[in-house]
């Protein structure tokens, strides 16, 4: 569905989240669980190539980070709501990995739309360091959003479609998104 679809479906009353997490296969599989949430984009952005491919980007050397773009229904899940999820399905103390996967690809970060996404972003890291929420202090990258880049079409819906064939999603991506449902269970779409 496209996003004019989208807008004309709810009135023009969505917004736009974009984070990078590490992988974006996880992270897009978690964030299309949530309800509100009316699509999430795997792709690429923050760095310095235009129109990048998977293997590019993987080589280190494009600034890019894997994301996700979020379009959402802030009446139905608040940008707040969003970010609480980010720094919970990812470890923000871990600077440029996530698990397995190395490279400032894999960074952390929030990519903020407006400036009222940049103070909130700033806010919640803040009061988690200041809360001692994590062990170590939260890495996060917090910049403006720039050009985004869908990821190629095998990447988009990758655990819907490969969650039967692909052994990364049944002992990756399933666990954690079964502890984030169950952790989360009361923002989840029925």
């Amino acid at each position: 569905m496209n996003s004019s679809l989208i807008n004309a479906a709810v009135g023009d009353k969505t917004d736009t989240a974009t984070f990078a997490t590490g992988c974006f296969w996880c992270t897009e599989a978690i964030f299309e669980s949530l309800k509100g949430v009316l699509k999430v984009t795997s792709g690429y952005t923050g760095g310095h190539v235009k129109n990048p491919t998977y293997k590019a980007v993987c080589s280190g050397e494009t600034g890019h980070a894997e994301c996700v773009q979020i379009v959402f229904e802030p009446n139905k899940i608040t940008y707040d709501e969003l970010l609480e999820v980010f720094f919970q399905v990812h470890d923000p103390t871990s600077l440029n990995r996530q698990g397995a996967d190395v490279g400032t690809q894999y960074r952390s970060a929030i990519f903020y739309h407006s400036a009222e996404q940049k103070e909130k972003a700033e806010y919640y890291k803040n009061e988690l360091d200041k809360n001692g929420a994590f062990d170590k202090p939260i890495v996060t990258e917090i910049s403006p959003a720039t050009e985004f880049y869908a990821a190629e079409a095998y990447h988009q819906e990758y655990y819907e479609n490969n969650k039967n064939s692909n052994p990364y999603c049944s002992v990756v991506i399933r666990p954690k998104l079964e502890k984030f449902k169950k952790a989360f269970s009361n923002k989840l779409k029925d």
